[in-house]
């Protein structure tokens, strides 16, 4: 009997072993395909950096750690814009594998301080790229009440380059609390679902969780008008949004230059077409999605007045 456990239990170690073998394995290709999307994003940077102006954000988009083409857009404001500090926070950034600011740490040689609610995340990510520069973490999970104190670290003044929003829940009512910084650039994730005519949050909620909250996921954030709306209440702009429709980029009003054809929100909002929620039919995409959270409360940023979800009041810019 004691054999066989004895056998046993070098069968775990040694599954134990290959499986952190296949770990490691992963890894190193995984890094060997970001190393030659980094080589094809610097070509792919010089050529958008010979582009006096744009019409749109999506004709410099590319990929190497964003999630979708924000780094391409990212490094094209890089290209155009005058920031007096080379500083970027991020928040919402899971174990930063996959972030907005990533390439621009790795390959602009930026300082930043990323926040995320996971310790473990948090861990990951120090252990992962902390070695290669300048950059702060720190655990927490944020809200209203706590963001000016997590904001107030020692290195980053008040002008940051580049502040990137994304708890997928209290962003509006966090960014509006922010008084701590005056970002050259913002970039915020907004709900597209809730569509291109209102002015939309979720109620705030201390504890706001996603996944938690509503089984759907598509309860969450605000619409695009309300965080414009709170950009121009800040002194920023609206420049666009990416190609995929869940991130609006800002641009502080004095540090804007010619460089874009500037829309409105309702010239540049873009309906996501993200499969995120699933009912007895299958998956729920496009305009349909507004009808699995009709009924659920939503604040009018403009007037604060707290209202229902109504499917038949949320209109989309068709194509």
């Amino acid at each position: 009997m004691f054999r066989r456990a004895k056998l046993y239990f070098k069968s775990i170690k040694e599954n134990a072993k290959n499986f952190y073998k296949i770990n490691e394995i992963h890894k190193r290709i995984t890094d060997d395909n970001k190393g030659v999307k980094m080589n094809i994003a610097q070509m792919q940077i010089h050529l958008n950096n010979q582009k006096d102006k744009i019409k749109d954000l999506s004709e410099v988009e590319f990929q190497v750690f964003s999630q979708s083409g924000e780094d391409g857009i990212i490094q094209y404001l890089v290209s155009k814009l005058n920031f007096e500090f080379k500083t970027f926070i991020e928040f919402g950034v899971e174990n930063y594998i996959e972030a907005n600011t990533r390439f621009l740490f790795l390959n602009n040689n930026w300082s930043g301080y990323i926040i995320d609610g996971s310790e473990n995340n948090i861990k990951y990510a120090e252990h992962d790229v902390g070695s290669y520069g300048e950059l702060y973490v720190k655990a927490a999970f944020i809200n209203k009440e706590n963001i000016n104190d997590l904001l107030k670290i020692p290195g980053f003044n008040k002008e940051v380059g580049i502040l990137s929003i994304d708890i997928d829940g209290n962003d509006y009512w966090v960014w509006k609390e922010i008084n701590t910084l005056n970002p050259v650039v913002v970039i915020a994730e907004y709900n597209s679902v809730f569509g291109i005519n209102t002015f939309w949050s979720i109620p705030y909620n201390k504890t706001f969780v996603r996944k938690k909250n509503d089984k759907s996921q598509l309860y969450y954030g605000a619409s695009l008008l309300a965080l414009c709306d709170l950009a121009n209440q800040k002194g920023y702009t609206f420049v666009g949004c990416n190609s995929k429709g869940n991130n609006v980029f800002f641009i502080r009003n004095d540090k804007m230059t010619d460089f874009i054809d500037v829309k409105t929100p309702e010239q540049g909002y873009v309906l996501s077409k993200f499969r995120e929620a699933r009912n007895e039919n299958g998956w729920i995409t496009g305009m349909n999605r507004i009808e699995e959270i009709s009924g659920l409360d939503i604040v009018d940023t403009r007037t604060n007045e707290m209202l229902k979800i109504d499917s038949s009041k949320v209109k989309y810019k068709l194509k």
